[in-house]
Parts: structure tokens; sequence; C-alpha cells
């Protein structure tokens, strides 16, 4: 008999015999003000905070809450049969944990805990090239987990194809190739607190334990880390890329490789015409283009144009087990979370992250159920109405 997501609430109240409840909220709304309480100001900022005034993120929660949900009756939903093919893997349900870098700033456990997590529950850790763990580590906390590599692409293409080698060598299975961060974005909680980790060392772990990395300095990383990290931010991101260079990744990656960042279907027309394998479509959760489209309502354009020819994933904004159903509908073949992981992660290390993933696996069961669906399959454009103002 397939496993029921939902069945975790159960779980719950029988524990609740005894008088235990949950260490966190199961709404993941509210981790972000419960990390705020309990967590030092210039993290919680650095994961919450967006370009500008905010105004991006709020319109990805806008856009999704705009699109409602239209039940149906009376469809056997008895059974059910969560889990989606997605990049030539059989997944348990349609989520994966998004690329975020720096995990050490919310909790000691940092990339490794949220990849133990992440393997524990069957669903796929993308784990940032601006990780503060070494790939490798975060590979064997992975174990048997299914794993995907995310790339800041570097301005040195030695230091890319290192990377790329290391990843395919540590078990990393697709590569997620993110576009929108060509430079840092006005970001003015971590202006306000003056917070950017990386020039604390913090986030460089796989570039200062990079071969081709450590050949452009003129001493070991230990000896003059503040040279390393001033090496680091000149190489980190390059805004001369243009779309043929994806031809090197290409080159030297033979397994999926998926764009992240995707916003007009013009774009992912053209990740198509370079032979990629997918797109996300996002924005980054608002963190880079204030004023920026929703990506919930890019995404079904973006599906109409290419979903028929390669993966379209999704994410920026996803809060719950409804978003995900929406995402769905919208034309996603699966999600990423990102912020409320984080949250989880700082809140309460891997369970916390095991526990969010539950939550949001639940709902997304139980809204499928509800809605009269036995699987992410069936769901589509026709079960949302969008409300008008």
């Amino acid at each position: 008999m397939t496993k029921h997501w939902a069945d975790f609430q159960y779980e719950i109240y029988l524990n609740g015999m005894t008088g235990a409840v949950p260490r966190l909220p199961t709404d993941p709304t509210r981790l972000e003000d419960l990390a705020e309480q309990r967590l030092g100001p210039g993290p919680v900022g650095y994961v919450a905070g967006s370009a500008g005034s905010g105004s991006t993120a709020r319109a990805n929660r806008a856009a999704l809450e705009r699109r409602r949900i239209v039940p149906r009756m009376l469809r056997d939903v008895h059974e059910r049969d969560l889990s989606v093919e997605v990049l030539g893997s059989r997944l348990p349900a349609p989520l994966a944990l998004a690329p975020i870098g720096v995990l050490s700033i919310m909790h000691p456990d940092a990339e490794p805990g949220a990849a133990r997590a992440a393997a524990a529950q069957g669903v796929p850790y993308i784990l940032s090239s601006a990780s503060s763990t070494p790939l490798e580590q975060v590979a064997e906390a992975s174990g048997d987990g299914e794993r995907w590599f995310q790339l800041y692409w570097a301005r040195d293409r030695e230091v890319t194809r290192s990377f790329l080698a290391r990843a395919k060598t540590a078990g990393f299975t697709a590569l997620v190739v993110t576009l929108d961060t060509p430079l840092l974005a006005w970001r003015p909680r971590d202006l306000d607190q003056a917070y950017l980790p990386f020039l604390h060392g913090v986030g460089t772990a796989n570039y200062f334990t990079d071969p081709a990395f450590q050949a452009g300095l003129a001493k070991p990383v230990h000896e003059d880390p503040n040279a390393a990290v001033l090496h680091f931010v000149n190489m980190f991101a390059d805004p001369a890329k243009t779309w043929p260079d994806l031809a090197f990744l290409r080159e030297n990656w033979d397994g999926p490789i998926v764009l992240k960042g995707i916003l007009h279907p013009d774009d992912a027309r053209r990740a198509v015409d370079a032979g990629m394998d997918g797109v996300v479509v996002s924005n980054h959760g608002g963190r880079q283009v204030a004023g920026s489209v929703a990506a919930a309502d890019a995404l079904p354009r973006v599906a109409e144009a290419v979903g028929d020819r390669l993966t379209v994933l999704f994410d920026s904004g996803i809060r719950t087990g409804d978003d995900i159903f929406k995402a769905l509908a919208l034309g996603a073949r699966a999600v990423f979370v990102g912020r409320p992981y984080a949250y989880a992660l700082g809140l309460d290390g891997q369970p916390g992250v095991e526990h969010l993933i539950r939550c949001l696996l639940a709902e997304f069961d139980l809204t499928l159920a509800l809605s009269g669906h036995a699987g992410p399959a069936t769901v589509g454009p026709a079960d949302l109405i969008e409300e008008t103002a």
C-alpha cells in the first residue's frame, strides 16, 4: 500500500495522548516570526530579506493566494500516490529543498543536517555553491539520498570545471544553474546590518577547498584568509555570461541541466534551443529584482511555451501544501521550498527540517484528496480560479 503522507497528522494526535505536542508549528507560515524572535537579526535578516522594499517577495505570496482551489466531490481518493518523475528520477512527492547557502549561520547542523533530513524523507536536496560545508561532506551526510548541485557560475572557467567534476564524483545527479544572480541585489535588511557572511569566510567552503581556486592564491587560505575572500568576491559571479556560454556547461556535465531564474517564455524557449533539460520558474524568492513579476504569474506562460519539451519546476513563495497544489495546477512538475526549511533548521536543526517536509507533504496530500485527486498527474488549470480585485 502506498505511503500516505497525510498520516502524519494521526502520529501527532497519538503523541498528544502522552502530552507531547510538536516542537515547531505545523503551519509553516508561522516559522518566520518564530525565527525572528529566537535567532539573531543578521542571520534571520539574511534569509528573510529581499531586494528593495520587498515588493517582489510580497507579490510572490499574493500571486499564489489570489488563486483559489475548486474542490471536486465523489472521486475515489482512497489510495493516493504523490510520486512524480523528475529529470529521470522517481520522487516520492513533487518537492525538493531549494539551494540555500551559508546555512551554518542558522544552525550548526547546517547543510549536512538539511541533506540528512531530505534523505530521510526521500526528497531531493539541492546544495548551493555557496554552502558553508564542502560538497563532499554534504554528499556523505546525504548518503543514498537524491542530491542535485546548484551552480553559481564563476568567472574562472577552471573553478567551474572543478566544481562540476567534484559534484559528479560526489554523486550529485542534476545541475541547477542559477542565472538571476550575476550581481548581488540591493538588499536593505542586510545593508542595514552591514551583514554579508561571505566576507567572514562563511559560504565559501566549496571555493576554499577547491584546487582550482587555491591555484589562484599566492598563499594557502589559512595563511591569508582575507586574500582568499577577496579572490572569491572577484570571481563569484559573472555578469558577462550569455546564452552561448551554456555550451561549456553541457561539455562538462553529462547529467540533466536545469536553468533557475526563468520568468519569460522566450528565455524558456532559448533553454530548449540550448539543449537544457529543465527550467525553474523563479525570481529568487524576491531577492534579486524589486518590482519583478511574481513567479506564480510567470509560471503559466512558461509552462505553456515549453512544458511539453522540458521539465518545468517552480520556486519563490511556496509556504504550504496548498501552494504546492497551486503550482502544479499552474504547470509545474515539482516545486522547491526555500526559506521555510531554513527557518526550521535554525529553530530545531535537522529534526526541524524533517518536521517541515512532513508538514508540507501531509497538507499537500490532504489538499489533493479533499480536492478530488489521487495524485499530481490529474491536477491542472481547471482546478483553480483567479480572484480579481
